[in-house]
């Protein structure tokens, strides 16, 4: 399997330069904005939602300025939509630094997320980029739909199949598939081939939500053992959503007692993952991620092949093949 770094090799100098592009995009006349957003540039993650953008843009066309626009406006509305839910989730730590507000406090962290969000309205609105706009825009609605459908149903431990695809659609997966849209806007491709892409971006955004929430529940780390985060949060994912539908009622009942009263005690937490593993909670999950993988390679198997296509296709599959 392609490491990442070799995924990146047909973008390299596209994504070089688009550091120096997000930081320009970034700039401020106010040292604190200035001094917080030094303090992000430095501990970037993977970078993968540009990483989409430029491969899309490469495999479709000839990246333009419009590429590079499309990239740092994702870019910013997923820094932004990073740092609010530290604030929502009271999260003081994020990739093993501090989170804004814990540095800064939440009134800070809030301000700045707006300030990033406003920072990529006028940078599509000053580039007349209004298409760009329109798909990262209603990334952002969906965003926000899915954060609020998720708390109204997390209160009543009660998310079901249907729900739980939805949230992750747009909690998740709706940023993706502006990343893959925007890609092919970005070059000039028709409507139709706009919609192909953003259909692939999307199913690749719930093949990476579920492998996540598998994470929770298999073996991973130094010690082997599985995590069961979720579970400490109370929060329903595809693995125990389908370990419940598939058992008596008794147990079902037990089970979300046992979360709701005792999602701090680390043996009730190891019984639920138990249970999950047991009634088929994790071959369910690995197979739903599977079809939506499937269904992103389909939307691209009929362009033609190139560099860029093959990272994008090798780039899918690191997805649902990563060990973190």
């Amino acid at each position: 399997m392609p490491s990442l770094e070799d995924i990146r090799r047909p973008v390299a100098k596209e994504m070089k330069d688009f550091e120096k592009h997000f930081k320009s995009s970034m700039k401020s006349n106010i040292p604190l904005l200035n001094i917080i957003t030094n303090y992000i540039l430095r501990r970037k993650g993977k970078q993968m939602r540009p990483l989409f953008v430029f491969l899309t843009a490469k495999m479709l066309g000839e990246v333009k300025d419009s590429t590079f626009h499309a990239a740092s406006l994702i870019e910013l509305l997923h820094t932004a939509s990073l740092v609010h839910d530290d604030v929502v989730d009271e999260s003081y730590e994020r990739r093993g630094f501090f989170s804004i507000n814990a540095l800064w406090k939440s009134k800070v962290a809030v301000l700045f997320g707006d300030y990033l969000l406003a920072k990529g309205m006028f940078l599509a609105v000053d580039n007349k980029e209004f298409e760009l706009l329109g798909i990262t825009s209603e990334a952002v609605r969906e965003m926000s739909e899915g954060e609020l459908l998720q708390i109204q149903k997390s209160r009543k431990l009660n998310i079901n199949k249907e729900e739980y695809f939805e949230i992750i659609r747009k909690k998740t997966a709706t940023l993706i598939a502006a990343c893959t849209a925007s890609g092919a806007k970005s070059v000039g491709c028709d409507d139709e081939t706009v919609q192909r892409m953003k259909l692939f971006g999307e199913s690749i955004g719930m093949a990476f939500q579920i492998k996540d929430d598998l994470f929770d529940y298999q073996n991973k780390g130094i010690i082997g053992k599985p995590t069961g985060n979720d579970i400490k949060e109370k929060k329903f994912t595809l693995p125990l959503i389908h370990a419940l539908e598939n058992c008596s009622s008794s147990e079902r009942t037990h089970i979300i007692k046992t979360i709701k009263k005792h999602n701090n005690n680390a043996q009730k937490v190891k019984e639920v993952i138990d249970f999950t593993v047991k009634n088929n909670g994790l071959e369910f999950s690995i197979e739903k991620m599977n079809e939506y993988h499937k269904t992103a390679l389909d939307q691209i198997s009929h362009f033609p092949e190139n560099e860029s296509k093959i990272a994008l296709i090798n780039l899918a599959n690191f997805v649902v093949t990563r060990s973190k």
